[in-house]
């Protein structure tokens, strides 16, 4: 059983990609599962660092980008909303081409705050980043 507010598809969340660091860094949404949000960053020159390996920050970015998604995704969007609050990144191999690969699943989720573990790895499937994400659940006004 789906842990979402509602029945989403992917084809109704692809706007939280839109206008925002996600298109800049032209990462994408793939999969939307029961209990997981999974997405991809290409590897372009845009997000290395000098020495031409995937920079940490977009690592963080594709990985907050997701947990937010799936976050936001949990909750009644007419009544709240959820920012991040806290994120972590163990950058555990680099990477030069190809993809990265993320997927965010909730480790927690409860009335004010929620915590997403989001794993990257590359194309060989190998864990190239593990991060933590805390999420705050504010109501709208």
């Amino acid at each position: 059983m789906a842990i979402w507010f509602s029945n989403y598809t992917l084809e109704q969340i692809r706007f939280m990609e839109k206008g925002n660091m996600m298109e800049f860094l032209e990462m994408e949404t793939t999969e939307l599962g029961d209990d997981y949000v999974r997405g991809k960053l290409k590897i372009t020159p845009k997000v290395l660092q000098p020495a031409g390996l995937l920079h940490g920050g977009a690592s963080v970015v594709l990985a907050e980008s997701l947990g937010s998604i799936g976050a936001n995704l949990v909750v009644d969007p007419s009544k709240f909303h959820c920012v991040g609050l806290d994120i972590n990144a163990n950058h555990l191999r680099g990477v030069r081409e190809g993809y990265v690969y993320g997927e965010a699943r909730p480790l927690h989720i409860g009335k004010t705050t929620q915590v997403w573990e989001i794993k990257l790895t590359n194309d060989a499937g190998k864990l190239v980043c593990i991060s933590r994400l805390t999420m705050a659940v504010i109501a709208k006004a």
